[in-house]
């Protein structure tokens, strides 16, 4: 296997062994967010106060609306959850006196809210709350934060150490993490069904692991049989009936030793990026009647926020620069493609159609434009039925 040298270390971090200021201080503040603490998040004109409504709770609202005082925390939601809100956005909304943490959340969450608000554009906040939804979502929380304008440079207490982080520094973050993956360690596992492979981990500055399975042993001079797997806990380990991803694992780990070799890049973008959370929610949105696009956008999130560029720093780390790629997802083709891996020819990984997900692939086909072969047409007949 052909190893190239991506992991060599950028001239600025040369300068900054353990990495900029920029993305250390959005590292923290991403701990942050996940504990449910506030982040500040300033540009040279505006600093806002904010919090993850992901972490929401009565004793945190009294706290963060104390923190805020003067001011009256607003909650910041995406264009997506405007819509479904009857807005155009993204908007701040406005919350009326005496509401709890549980009614803030059914502004962010619910199919149908019953809880009256009023709406604001983001005006000179906008770039700060922006900044404060691509933190959230980074951090696999809901994509909706509370805020509050607060004077620059104000000081909370030592008893509320709380993070400053400039908008220019989230802006730039999602570059540094790309460019921190490195490969970290590799190991033959022999798998069942007599497959022969090697797990290569690869490690981002965030602890996150992304993994690629080479199976048995790929031609690199020729165009090398890839398949772009998002974890899924469900499917992939309980064998869930919901979706087909199990079963599109289990299949092309066959076609891979049939082939002779190939790549599995197992990349941790649970429930098309949502994070495992918000895959349940989901769930529970299309238990009420939603497909799975608009169970997505319903919680703020763009129907699929999965990120294909760390699958081609992966491919090009492992000495991988032309592909044929096992998917039924064009996004995938057009990701790998726009990222500078050549995309030689896709097979599509057509599995069993069954009662649980039919639904949902109907739903793949026809709102995100999946093919599945002869199945394409049959599909998107059900699901054009299911929309009217």
């Amino acid at each position: 296997m052909a190893v190239e040298n991506e992991t060599a270390t950028p001239a600025a971090d040369m300068q900054d062994p353990f990495g900029s200021p920029h993305n250390i201080v959005v590292n923290r503040a991403l701990a942050e967010f996940r504990a449910g603490r506030p982040v500040v998040i300033a540009d040279a004109s505006q600093a806002l106060i904010t919090f993850p409504v992901e972490h929401l709770d009565d004793r945190r609202w009294t706290g963060f609306a104390r923190l805020c005082a003067p001011a009256s925390p607003v909650l910041v939601v995406t264009q997506q959850r405007s819509r479904v809100l009857g807005l155009t956005g993204p908007v701040a909304l406005r919350l009326a006196p005496g509401l709890d943490a549980e009614q803030i959340l059914s502004l962010a969450t619910d199919a149908k809210v019953e809880v009256h608000f009023d709406s604001e554009p983001l005006g000179p906040f906008a770039a700060a709350a922006t900044a404060a939804i691509a933190l959230a979502k980074m951090a696999q929380s809901l994509p909706a934060v509370l805020v509050a304008s607060i004077p620059a440079g104000r000081a909370f207490g030592a008893q509320t150490p709380i993070i400053s982080v400039p908008v220019e520094a989230v802006d730039e973050f999602h570059g540094g993490l790309l460019a921190s993956l490195k490969l970290t360690a590799q190991s033959d596992i022999p798998l069942q069904g007599g497959i022969s492979a090697r797990f290569a981990v690869f490690t981002d500055m965030l602890g996150r692991n992304q993994i690629a399975v080479i199976v048995g042993r790929p031609n690199f001079a020729e165009a090398v049989p890839v398949r772009l797997h998002s974890a899924c806990l469900t499917g992939d380990v309980f064998a869930s009936g919901r979706c087909d991803c199990g079963d599109q694992l289990r299949l092309a780990l066959v076609r891979l030793r049939k082939a002779g070799g190939g790549i599995i890049l197992y990349l941790a973008q649970e429930g098309r990026g949502l994070g495992l959370t918000n895959k349940m929610r989901a769930y529970r949105l299309q238990d009420a009647g939603l497909d799975t696009v608009d169970a997505n956008t319903t919680l703020g999130f763009e129907h699929d926020e999965r990120d294909y560029l760390i699958a081609a720093r992966m491919l090009k780390i492992l000495g991988c620069n032309r592909v044929l790629l096992m998917s039924n997802n064009p996004a995938k083709i057009s990701g790998l493609s726009d990222a500078g891996i050549e995309i030689a020819g896709s097979i599509p990984l057509v599995t069993p159609v069954t009662p649980h997900n039919r639904r949902y692939l109907a739903a793949k086909v026809v709102r995100a434009g999946h093919r599945l072969g002869e199945l394409t047409k049959e599909l998107a007949e059900d699901g054009a039925r299911k929309s009217r």
